[in-house]
């Protein structure tokens, strides 16, 4: 088994998770280190712009 076998990605296209990358890159979001991060890819990355936005605005 390889190692991006252990690793998860989230495929935006079909909104399922991927073990090991089997997709094209340009439709999956990852590595992650379990599937549970996975699953939860969209909602992270949400924060994180929703994190930077805030952070973006205090600096104006």
């Amino acid at each position: 088994m390889s190692d991006d076998a252990k690793q998860y990605w989230y495929n935006t296209a079909t909104g399922q998770v991927e073990e090991g990358q089997r997709s094209d890159w340009s439709k999956v979001m990852g590595p992650y280190p379990t599937r549970e991060a996975a699953q939860h890819a969209l909602e992270q990355a949400r924060a994180r712009t929703a994190a930077w936005d805030a952070q973006d605005e205090a600096e104006r």
